[in-house]
C-alpha cells in the first residue's frame, strides 16, 4: 500500500502527543507534520512543524501540497485527540485504491460528554455544494488529486481554501464515503440542530460565505452549471384570477399556534381581494374545531383532503390548484405569524416592482410567546440578483416568507414531501425566472419544541441533508442544460 503523510493541528502539546502517538500504529504513516500558527512552539519528535493562518486558507493547501510526497495525505481537522480504528487507516487507503477517489471519508464515532456516540455520515453527490457538508473530521486524499487541485486554485482565500479544494479534487475524481466507523473524535459542538441551522447567516460568518459563494460561483463555471444574469419574462395578466392573493396554510396538529397564524392573515390590510386557503390534514388535536372558529369569514376556505398520503407539499399543491386560489399563491407556516398588516401588499408589490416569479422577505426568529430570541432578523443578504440563484445550490434555504406566481406554481407543482419542498421549488424556479426579496421584517418565526426541525437525531439530519443534496443534484444537472440564445434563455428538454 501507498504511505500517507499525515498533517494535523497542533493546539496542545497532550492533544498532539497523543494523536501522533495514534497515527505511528500504522505502518502507513511516513511523515507527520504539525499545522499551528504559533512560530514558538516546540515540536514534536519525529514530526515537522508547519506555520500556517489557519486550515481553511489557501494558503494552508498549498503548503500541504508541497509535502505531500508519498501517495497520500492525510488531513485530521480538529484540535482534539483522533484514535483511528484497528487496521483503519490501511481499510481506507485500500477504498480510496480501488475506487480511484480524490478522497475517502468514513463514519465515526462522536465521544459527547464522556459518551460515545454512533455518527454516520452520508453519500458525497455532484449535488453536494454545501460548505457545511460533514464529511466528519479524517479526510484521506490521493495526494496526486490534491496537489493537482491546489496547482488550480488561483484564489487567495483566507476561509475557503478547503472547500475550493474539495470542489476542485470532485470535478476530476470521486469522492467516497465508506459507511463503517473508522476513527473516533471528541464532539464539541453540542448544539441541538434547530439552533445549528442558522450558523451560515449570522452577521459574523458574512466574509466567510462571500469568499464561499465565490469558490462555488467559480466551481459552477467549471462544470458548466453557471447561469448568467438572465431570465425569462413574467407575463401577470395572462390568466384570470378572482382574487389577487391566496395565504395557504397546511397545517396538521398545531391547536396551539394555528389561531393566532390564521388571525395574522384575515386581518391584513390590502387594496385587491385575497383569501386565506387552510389545507387541514387529518388533524386530531383540536385544529380542526379551532379553524372553523373562523368560519363566518368568508375568505377562508377550509380543506379537509380527500387524500390521506399527502405531506406538506401535496397540501400546497391542493391549495394552489384550489379554483379560488389568487394570483400569487402567499406562504404562511401553521406556528407562526405575519409581523404587521401589511405584509401581504408588500409582497404583491414586489411581485410586479421585481417582475418576478417568487418573492422571498425577512422573518425575525422568536420565542413562542414572540419575543425575539438569536440569531434576531433571517434576511438572506446573501442574494444578490446576479448570482443568487448560483448560490442558491450552496446554501441551505432561501428564507421566508415565500410567495410564488401562482400559473408557475402550478406548472411545476410542489414536491410532495414535508421538507426540502419549498426550497426545491426555489432552485426550480430561479433557473429560469428572477426571484424577489423584500428586506423588511415581515414575519415571525417562532421556535418551540414542537417545531418539526427543533432537535433531530443524527439520522434524521442525515435523511434531510440527503434528500437536500439530491434536489441539488437534479438541479444542477439540469442547469447544464440551459442555453443562451440571442439574449433568450432555453430550457433543453
Amino acid at each position: 500500500m501507498q504511505k500517507i503523510n499525515a498533517f494535523i493541528l497542533f493546539t496542545q502539546p497532550e492533544q498532539a502527543r497523543k494523536t501522533v502517538e495514534e497515527l505511528k500504529q500504522s505502518e502507513l504513516i511516513q511523515n507527520i507534520y504539525l499545522l499551528t500558527p504559533d512560530e514558538t512552539v516546540t515540536t514534536l519528535e519525529g514530526c515537522e512543524k508547519i506555520i500556517i493562518d489557519r486550515l481553511q486558507s489557501t494558503e494552508t493547501i498549498r503548503k500541504i501540497a508541497g509535502k505531500s510526497t508519498t501517495g497520500h495525505t492525510l488531513i485530521y481537522q480538529k484540535p482534539s485527540v483522533l484514535k483511528p480504528g484497528y487496521f483503519a487507516l490501511e481499510r481506507m487507503t485500500r477504498i480510496a485504491g480501488d475506487m480511484q477517489a480524490g478522497m475517502v471519508y468514513a463514519d465515526y464515532y462522536a465521544v459527547i460528554d464522556g459518551e460515545k456516540k454512533n455518527h454516520p455520515v452520508i453519500d458525497y453527490q455532484e449535488g453536494s455544494l454545501r460548505d457545511d457538508f460533514n464529511f466528519g473530521s479524517l479526510l484521506l486524499y490521493n495526494a496526486d488529486a490534491f496537489k493537482e487541485a491546489a496547482a488550480r486554485m488561483n484564489e487567495d482565500y483566507r476561509f475557503a481554501g478547503l472547500y475550493d479544494l474539495r470542489l476542485k479534487v470532485s470535478q476530476h475524481h470521486p469522492l467516497i464515503h465508506i459507511n463503517e466507523y473508522l476513527y473516533t473524535e471528541i464532539e464539541e459542538d453540542k448544539r441541538a440542530s434547530g439552533e445549528k441551522i442558522f450558523d451560515y447567516v449570522d452577521p459574523k460568518n458574512r466574509q466567510v460565505q462571500i469568499e464561499m459563494e465565490q469558490a462555488c460561483t467559480q466551481h459552477l463555471k467549471e462544470v458548466g452549471a453557471y447561469l448568467a444574469p438572465q431570465f425569462e419574462e413574467i407575463e401577470f395578466n395572462k390568466d384570470h384570477f378572482e382574487y389577487e392573493a391566496s395565504v395557504i396554510i397546511p397545517v396538521r396538529n398545531r391547536v396551539k399556534t394555528i389561531k393566532d397564524a390564521i388571525a395574522s392573515v384575515l386581518k391584513q390590510k390590502t387594496g385587491f381581494p385575497f383569501n386565506l386557503i387552510v389545507v387541514d390534514n387529518y388533524s386530531t388535536d383540536g385544529t380542526t374545531e379551532a379553524v372553523d372558529e373562523f368560519k363566518d369569514d368568508e375568505r377562508l376556505i377550509h380543506i379537509i383532503p380527500e387524500r390521506d398520503d399527502l405531506g406538506i407539499g401535496g397540501c400546497w399543491n391542493l391549495g394552489v390548484h384550489h379554483p379560488k386560489c389568487g394570483k400569487f399563491s402567499v406562504q404562511l407556516d401553521s406556528d407562526d405569524v405575519y409581523s404587521g398588516e401589511d405584509t401581504l401588499q408588500k409582497i404583491v408589490d414586489a411581485f410586479y416592482e421585481q417582475q418576478c416569479a417568487m418573492v422571498v422577505g425577512t422573518y425575525r426568529m422568536t420565542n413562542f410567546h414572540m419575543e425575539e430570541i438569536p440569531p434576531g432578523i433571517i434576511d438572506h443578504r446573501e442574494w444578490t440578483p446576479d448570482n443568487g440563484r448560483n448560490n442558491a445550490l450552496r446554501i441551505n434555504g432561501l428564507g421566508a416568507p415565500r410567495a410564488f406566481y401562482t400559473p408557475v406554481l402550478r406548472d411545476i407543482k410542489v414536491p410532495n414531501t414535508s421538507y426540502g419542498e419549498d426550497y426545491a421549488l426555489g432552485l426550480n424556479i430561479s433557473r429560469r425566472y428572477q426571484i424577489g426579496r423584500i428586506y423588511d421584517v415581515l414575519y415571525l418565526c417562532r421556535r418551540w419544541e414542537d417545531n418539526s426541525d427543533a432537535s433531530l437525531d443524527i439520522v434524521k439530519m442525515n435523511a434531510h441533508n440527503l434528500y437536500k443534496d439530491r434536489i441539488r443534484t437534479w438541479e444542477l444537472q439540469a442547469r447544464k442544460k440551459v442555453t443562451i440564445d440571442n439574449g433568450q434563455l432555453k430550457i433543453e428538454n
